[in-house]
């Protein structure tokens, strides 16, 4: 997985499966594009992305999760629900608001 930390007037953190990068998924009206500038982070192990999930939720930043393996870790991590997860052309997605 491919985390990037944004830092705002609070962290944003995107996190995506690492083979999604640069595609870009639509479904009706829904589009979903991976940007490098906005996802292209650093290779994480799913251990390591946990931990930083545990860490900065308890910071109250927002997060931005795509793929079927980050979801399952943000679904580990307990800061989603799966009833809060849309899928565009098969990709699962959440947006997180701490």
């Amino acid at each position: 997985m491919l985390v990037k930390i944004h830092e705002s007037y609070r962290k944003v953190v995107a996190i995506c499966d690492a083979k999604l990068l640069g595609k870009k998924f639509e479904e009706g009206q829904m589009q979903l594009e991976i940007k490098e500038q906005f996802y292209g982070g650093e290779k994480k192990t799913e251990a390591e992305v946990l931990r930083i999930i545990r860490d900065l939720s308890a910071e109250d930043a927002t997060f931005n999760i795509v793929g079927e393996k980050a979801i399952r870790t943000a679904l580990k991590a307990g800061i989603i629900e799966s009833s809060g997860v849309i899928k565009i052309d098969g990709i699962p997605h959440a947006l997180v608001l701490l």
